[in-house]
């Protein structure tokens, strides 16, 4: 069988940390970011690594509706809870999901294949230390019992 040439798919077999469900809840989440909870401000993206490789796109210097790193990691967060309430942590983690930094590494994995785009200021480390796990996956949960 012939190696698949799907950028996504040739993604996940050169970087084996993460499934794909991690990823395709990476793209939710932004979503989610940009039309739920209404994060993000017009600003001009980055051409792509591949875009730079072939003839860079108009598209790319048009303002887009960017969402921060921090601003992608509180959205995740949220809609994970919103998902799978008090199993979020546990599926984030089954999806090799430990850390914010971790959706740093999907974040960039996504932009160097043409995926996702970022701004001149957007970095890596952006993501790392934004909250702990362990904490943002615990819901304030209290049992009340009749007297």
């Amino acid at each position: 069988m012939p190696p698949s040439t799907h950028p996504l798919l040739q993604l996940l077999d050169e970087d084996r940390r993460y499934k794909i469900e991690a990823y395709a809840f990476v793209f939710d989440a932004l979503s989610y970011a940009q039309t739920e909870l209404g994060l993000g401000t017009p600003a001009p993206s980055e051409p792509s690594p591949l875009e730079e490789a072939e003839e860079e796109s108009d598209e790319a210097h048009e303002p887009q509706r960017h969402v921060t790193g921090q601003e992608l990691c509180e959205a995740i967060r949220r809609y994970a809870l919103e998902q799978y309430g008090y199993m979020a942590k546990t599926v984030l983690n089954s999806w090799g999901i430990r850390s914010t930094g971790d959706f740093g590494e999907i974040v960039f994995n996504l932009i160097r294949i043409g995926r996702m785009r970022k701004t001149r200021d957007d970095r890596r480390e952006d993501f790392d230390d934004v909250y702990d796990f362990d904490t943002a996956f615990r819901r304030q949960f209290k049992i009340t019992l009749p007297e």
